[in-house]
């Protein structure tokens, strides 16, 4: 296949002028680990539960959005973690998925390691995603894709993490972690993404994030995770939704 010059030139200034938009936000970010690094700092902004409030809150339901909590062995600012959030950065700016447009439909593969649909594939079905889906199951499908690991064992790592997966040298791989999310959510729908990342570059989800989508639009699309992962907001598009369809004025018409 030949490629002409002037489409190679046209990626390279794509990616400079990338570069140039992304790096004031890049520092900014760099600059906050590097202060999060300082206990002092962290304790008041990333303030781990007290054994009290982890037992008082047992008796409470969880809510939607708790706060992003990181142990003090955990360091923020390493070359892993620039790494991480720069690639996290330019995801999000090449992503594809915006409010309005068409959602992007790549390829995602079942746990099997055999089956491969596309995300649209899952539009109905088994509709169930924990607390949140069994209030809305009348309404709303719900779907689960793993993507590449946030804080790998051989990466940026996080004595916080649930799990010790190193990053994913092949499909294989991404199927066995995948099989360790399942079993925290046994009832939730689950796909894998491909090795070659699509999902997670089409909606720019890398560390973590939520989408709405309805007749293959993209109709809400959340922050990058952790900290602009809101449930609450995906909660309060829904019921939104929900009054709307329950409201007099609302009529359907079919042609």
């Amino acid at each position: 296949m030949l490629h002409s010059p002037g489409v190679h030139t046209l990626q390279l200034l794509t990616q400079a002028a990338a570069c140039i938009l992304l790096f004031p936000r890049f520092l900014l970010t760099a600059v906050m680990l590097w202060l999060l690094d300082f206990l002092c700092i962290r304790k008041k902004m990333l303030t781990m539960p007290t054994a009290e409030e982890v037992a008082g809150a047992s008796e409470e339901p969880p809510p939607d959005d708790p706060p992003v909590c990181v142990s003090d062995s955990n360091r923020m600012f390493t070359l892993e973690s620039l790494k991480a959030v720069w690639h996290g950065q330019k995801l999000d700016f090449f992503k594809s998925a915006h409010v309005g447009s068409l959602a992007p439909n790549p390829e995602v593969i079942q746990l099997d390691g055999q089956k491969r649909l596309r995300i649209l594939d899952f539009v109905s079905g088994k509709r169930s995603f924990q607390r949140l889906a069994s209030h809305f199951v009348d309404i709303a499908d719900f779907l689960l894709v793993y993507i590449e690991e946030a804080h790998p064992s051989d990466g940026w790592v996080s004595s916080d993490a649930a799990y010790n997966i190193p990053k994913h040298q092949c499909l294989q791989d991404r199927l066995r972690a995948a099989e360790l999310m399942r079993e925290g959510a046994p009832d939730c729908p689950l796909a894998v993404d491909t090795m070659d990342n699509a999902s997670s570059a089409a909606y720019g989800a890398y560390f973590e994030r939520l989408y709405i989508i309805q007749e293959e639009k993209v109709m809400y699309q959340g922050g990058r995770g952790p900290e602009g992962y809101k449930i609450s907001e995906l909660r309060t598009w829904l019921d939104q939704y929900k009054t709307s369809l329950q409201s007099p004025s609302t009529v359907v018409i079919q042609v």
